[in-house]
């Protein structure tokens, strides 16, 4: 069974950091790039970032360009490093795999989400 579990979220002033984590079990976590998606109330889903199978490359949507930082360990886990946060990055956060694009054109299996709040 494929199973995501995502954690990390919360609430947060601007400027404040966060780290999502995603751990994943059910599949092989090594032959799947994995990113995170985001969608924000009354907004579609929109694309995040992005790390390639061994972590070689990385893709990163422009709004979060030098604030956000995907990585991924060698076991079952991926991480999005949050600084500087903004309101607009109020979201809930998904977390994704998909084992034929490295940038997550349509990734095979979704974590639930988890929510994101940048508030003073």
């Amino acid at each position: 069974e494929v199973q995501f579990v995502e954690s990390g979220g919360g609430l947060v002033q601007p400027g404040g950091s966060l780290n999502l984590s995603c751990e994943t079990s059910g599949f092989v976590f090594i032959e799947y790039a994995v990113g995170w998606f985001r969608q924000a109330p009354g907004k579609e889903r929109e694309f995040v970032a992005s790390i390639t199978r061994q972590g070689g490359n990385k893709y990163h949507n422009m709004s979060v360009r030098g604030r956000f930082t995907i990585t991924r360990d060698t076991g079952t886990t991926a991480y999005l490093h949050m600084n500087n946060l903004k309101v607009e990055d109020t979201a809930v956060y998904y977390c994704a795999v998909d084992v034929a694009n490295n940038q997550l054109r349509q990734p095979d299996y979704w974590g639930q989400g988890i929510q994101v709040t940048v508030s003073s």
